[in-house]
């Protein structure tokens, strides 16, 4: 709900801060006190077109602020806006404001914080209808008229259970379209598959025998170098020159050594055995310097075997992967790959019969939502119009659209039939009226405005009272072309519709004023020169000197009728 409206000049406002209440807010004043004036400053807070006429003479800017109360319905839409935008708050109020400047920079502010004109509009559509101004009406708005519809009907199991149908049918198609996809490209992806198959698999690789070829791909060409550092090795070792010792002759000589100083001092015995493991330790050196010597050999045949090995698996890396357990993935890869392609014509078999079935049930299911929303609309239609009746419409009619458009890959509806169908269901849902007889119906967006818009819409928000979730309403100029009695029945279900929204109310008829929980007068002054529109909110006396003013001026006739008309109001309003 409207918990505080600031506005600052605007027009002829020089700045005004309002509180309001719960219930039935009615606003009074003379003509062109500035009434409509207020309710134009909340329509540019919620994005209407921002005109430089409605800032005030001599001001270099206007500013409208307001602060709501964000209703439970709407929270989560509100919060998910919010979050979108940065702006979310941990509290139940939003504050909305908007600057008019007159170098024709605007400025919108949401929760103390700039934002875009746009982000006032849509949070704004969950607060606020403003009937008057066509902007603001939510019931103008084709979009909402479906889930209207089905809140008043209350077909949310029936929608529930068409629109798991409906995701099931999505994701089968879905299914087909890529298994299709594939397919299609089956023959030329598969030829291409089974040849790099082919490819690796007749390679017949060993994860890790890479680094064993490189290995013995650099022993194979380096054969005699190998051969010629172990034969030196071996001459300095045992088969030097007879001129020149050998190790193995320095060796021995020094084992004869170390035996006769052992001999003489035995406490050094350890280095005796030192000297004999070191002596038997370079015989067998020897032996195995020898025995590897004589394993090598250059083998041209071999090398190049070991080369071709080498580039095969270059030529797969660069094809397949890095490394050859990579390679063996993509193998893995393109099996399964091909595996897919060898099911997938059963796979669209099968889901081309669940798809039917999936169609003939939505259909069912989709009848069915539709056969609960016309009852409905049948329903809401005869309500409706028993309340245009009470409001001196008598001769309006009322009608719900069910545009159904036939589509031959749509869902099967009997008689060879087939329908276009949406998340939502068979139809396009709009809601028509005919205001005089023999004009034929038209879009809501399309009737008169002023009075009889505002009347409709009153008969409209009373019907769907508990579908609407927009808890903030203003009716401007419905007192239009009406007179008192009838007034009395607008103020009557004003006050009803009050009990479940905050509803505001201007008007010029005191037998709907009387009905207002808070009654705010609006009166034009002029102060050195300059005309100010001030709101003052009335006392209980003070109410019966407006609503005597109202009936032609305050004197004792009146004053007693306008006591009257609160009486029986009073009486009235017991019985809510």
């Amino acid at each position: 709900m409207l918990v505080e409206l600031r506005i600052k000049n605007f027009a002829i406002i020089d700045e005004l801060e309002l509180a309001f209440k719960p219930g039935l807010v009615v606003l009074t004043g003379e003509t062109g006190a500035g009434k409509s004036i207020i309710m134009g400053a909340l329509s540019m807070l919620l994005g209407s077109r921002a005109d430089m006429t409605d800032l005030r003479s001599g001001a270099e800017w206007a500013s409208v602020e307001a602060v709501f109360r964000i209703p439970d319905k709407v929270r989560e839409p509100v919060h998910a806006l919010l979050e979108k935008e940065a702006l979310l708050e941990e509290s139940d109020y939003l504050s909305l404001g908007r600057e008019l400047r007159r170098d024709k920079r605007n400025v919108a502010r949401v929760n103390g914080h700039r934002a875009s004109v746009g982000l006032l509009v849509e949070l704004g559509e969950y607060l606020i209808d403003i009937h008057g101004q066509s902007d603001h009406l939510s019931l103008m708005r084709v979009n909402q008229h479906e889930g209207l519809l089905d809140r008043y009907a209350h077909v949310d199991d029936a929608l529930k259970s068409y629109q798991e149908t409906y995701r099931e049918l999505q994701n089968v198609q879905q299914e087909l379209i890529s298994l299709e996809k594939i397919e299609h490209e089956a023959t030329r992806r598969s030829e291409l598959l089974t040849y790099q198959l082919n490819e690796i698999e007749s390679a017949d690789l060993i994860e890790g025998e890479d680094e064993e070829l490189k290995y013995e791909h650099k022993r194979l060409a380096n054969a005699e170098k190998l051969a010629e550092l172990s034969q030196n090795t071996l001459v300095y070792l045992d088969d030097a020159p007879p001129d020149r010792p050998t190790v193995m002759d320095l060796l021995g000589r020094m084992v004869s050594d170390i035996k006769n100083l052992v001999a003489i001092d035995p406490s050094q015995a350890p280095l005796d055995e030192k000297i004999q493991e070191l002596f038997e330790e370079m015989t067998e050196f020897g032996h195995d310097l020898t025995t590897y010597m004589e394993s090598l050999e250059f083998d041209p045949v071999q090398l190049r075997n070991v080369e071709d090995r080498l580039n095969l698996i270059r030529s797969l890396k660069r094809k397949y992967g890095q490394t050859i357990s990579e390679i063996l993935d993509y193998a893995e890869q393109a099996r399964a790959e091909l595996e897919t392609f060898a099911t997938s014509s059963a796979r669209i078999d099968e889901l081309g019969k669940l798809k039917e079935q999936l169609l003939i049930e939505l259909g069912q299911k989709g009848q069915s939502l539709t056969h609960q929303r016309k009852a409905g609309a049948e329903k809401m239609a005869a309500a409706l119009e028993n309340e245009l009746e009470d409001l001196r419409m008598a001769q309006a009619r009322f009608r719900v659209n069910f545009d159904q458009s036939p589509d031959p890959d749509g869902v099967p509806v009997g008689d060879g039939r087939h329908l276009a169908y949406t998340q939502n269901g068979l139809e396009k849902i709009e809601f028509l009226i005919e205001t005089n007889p023999g004009e034929g119906f038209k879009p809501l967006a399309r009737v008169a405005s002023g009075g009889e818009t505002s009347r409709l819409m009153l008969a409209l928000k009373q019907v769907l009272v508990k579908a609407d979730n927009i808890s903030t309403l203003v009716f401007d100029e419905i007192d239009q072309g009406i007179g008192g009695r009838v007034g009395a029945i607008v103020g009557y279900k004003l006050r009803k519709l009050a009990a479940q929204h905050q509803v505001f109310c201007i008007t010029h008829l005191p037998q709907l004023a009387g009905f207002g929980e808070q009654h705010l007068h609006v009166e034009k002054r002029i102060e050195n020169g300059r005309t100010l529109t001030q709101v003052h909110l009335l006392t209980n006396e003070e109410r019966v000197n407006e609503l005597s003013q109202m009936l032609g001026g305050v004197n004792a006739a009146n004053k007693k009728a306008a006591q009257n008309i609160l009486k029986n109001i009073n009486q009235l309003v017991e019985s809510l």
